[in-house]
């Protein structure tokens, strides 16, 4: 196999994300595909060399040409993939290929290629490092989306909705106070993800999860000879701390407790967090499409001329962007089960196991950075309608505001009368096509206790949003900064939050 600088040839399978729009040409995918994955299995090679190298078990000059040939080497995807069947896993491959344009510049450094190490240590760093550039990218569109769902929430604190329960009208919000229930989502999504980013590890077991390997051609083996095995020494137990911690270092990721070759804990970290996110981001899709109906209209999406538009229906404009973030909202979870699945794994390499987790967690990065990204777009431009807001507020004639009269009602008449009363002047109203102010008024046992002017004044929505500015407000300061009045217009972000 051949791992130089190659001519073009033709193309190999593709997946430019026919079947998953949500994520094609999004910046995600530039640091999860198969070059990534290969990027990175570079770059713990390299680490691992010059780890050594720092601690004096590898020539320097050594580690310097394997870093210098894997930054000017290109390996082929397509062979190595096809190698892998071979092996079970890429890195086989990928090393033999390393080692192969090493020794073409250097053979003596040749032989310190991947020295003491494991597939595993390999490809589980490497899935570290493409998590972590992909976070970052996920992180970036976050804050966009923070960004503008606090401009929402600052613009629109004092715009009255309709709130709606089991998908009817139940009393009045506002729609600040909707996007600043979107603004804390987005924030815990991306907490949680800052979180698994700054705690990624590095993986160094070698063969078993002893470091036996690296120990050995340090120099550091148990003795082989006498009665008893010798165990290992105290300078031994120095060196294998030191050199996780040097590689740790080299690659800017966190240092494990353990090797953690079965010991999945990061994986499901990984995939908590992603689901997490697209949950996150599919409530917001799913409030979007409802409110984005025809019959409702009280949101649209941005776009340019022709999107959404209807392979068979001319008048359609239809929102895509929600519908993208949905349906990446719903896979990734099933994704993410798969990981959880997967930490069980047997003895101290699974036969399987750990094969199954790489392509579930590419797709749960993937996804979340589409989700990510065209909610940034999405909200960025979404377009509330304040007059069709008020115009859904009236469609009830009054009664979205019934539970205010009832209770005001009852001091005087009592909770269960007063309900009663309000429930069966409801329907009478809907009956006879009038507003329920018309009726109350012609009630006894309503006039006795309120004039025309206040049964009016209780039936106007607007007036009756309860706490709606105040939890906006809330929302906006974020947690833990105090209860004084803010801007009508923050600017907020994901950074810096904290998970409530």
């Amino acid at each position: 196999m051949t791992a130089h600088r190659r001519e073009p040839e033709p193309a190999g399978p593709l997946d430019a994300g026919l079947l998953s729009p949500v994520r094609a040409a999004t910046p995600v995918e530039a640091e999860v595909d198969d070059r990534a994955w290969l990027r990175a299995m570079v770059e713990a090679e390299v680490a691992l060399a010059r780890a050594q190298a720092r601690l004096g078990t590898v020539p320097a000059e050594a580690a310097s040409v394997i870093a210098a040939v894997g930054a000017d080497t290109e390996f082929d995807p397509v062979a190595l993939a096809h190698a892998a069947r071979e092996t079970a896993n890429p890195v086989v491959g990928f090393v033999q290929a390393l080692t192969a344009a090493v020794a073409d510049r250097d053979a003596v450094a040749a032989d310190y290629v991947h020295r003491g190490s494991t597939s595993q240590d390999v490809l589980d760093t490497a899935a570290m490092l493409v998590t972590r550039r992909a976070i970052a990218v996920i992180l970036t569109d976050l804050a966009r989306a923070a960004t503008a769902l606090a401009r929402l929430a600052g613009e629109h604190r004092d715009t009255p909705m309709a709130g709606r329960t089991l998908t009817l009208h139940a009393v009045p919000t506002t729609f600040g106070l909707k996007a600043a229930g979107w603004l804390d989502l987005v924030r815990q999504a991306a907490d949680r993800l800052q979180t698994v980013s700054d705690t990624l590890p590095v993986e160094l077991g070698g063969a078993a999860g002893t470091l036996a390997g690296y120990l050995e051609y340090a120099g550091h083996g148990e003795g082989t000879t006498g009665p008893t095995p010798a165990g290992p020494t105290p300078e031994a137990d120095r060196y294998a701390e030191a050199l996780i911690a040097a590689y740790a270092d080299e690659l800017g990721l966190a240092v494990p407790l353990l090797p953690w070759h079965v010991l999945r804990a990061p994986l499901a970290d990984i995939a908590a967090a992603t689901s997490f996110l697209a949950g996150a981001l599919g409530k917001i899709a799913v409030d979007v499409q409802s409110l984005a109906r025809t019959e409702v209209g009280e949101v649209s999406e941005p776009g340019p001329a022709g999107r959404g538009a209807s392979s068979a229906m001319p008048h359609k404009r239809n929102p895509v962007l929600a519908t993208l973030i949905r349906s990446a909202a719903l896979q990734l979870p099933q994704l993410a089960a798969g990981l959880y699945g997967c930490m069980l794994a047997e003895d101290e390499r699974s036969g399987g196991a750990w094969h199954a987790e790489w392509q579930p967690l590419r797709e749960c990065l993937r996804l979340a950075g589409g989700a990510a990204h065209t909610a940034a777009e999405l909200l960025e431009g979404l377009t509330p309608h304040p007059e069709r807001m008020r115009a859904n507020l009236a469609l009830t004639g009054g009664q979205i505001v019934s539970e205010r009269v009832a209770a005001r009602l009852t001091p005087a008449l009592g909770k269960v009368r007063a309900k009663a009363l309000l429930g069966a002047a409801a329907q009478t109203a809907a009956a006879r096509g009038c507003g329920l102010a018309e009726v109350l008024a012609g009630l006894p046992d309503v006039t006795d206790h309120l004039t025309e002017e206040e049964i009016h004044g209780l039936l106007d929505p607007a007036r009756y949003t309860g706490a709606a500015r105040a939890l906006t407000d809330r929302a906006l300061r974020g947690p833990g900064r105090g209860t004084t009045d803010t801007p009508s217009r923050p600017s907020a972000g994901p950074q810096g939050s904290t998970t409530a």
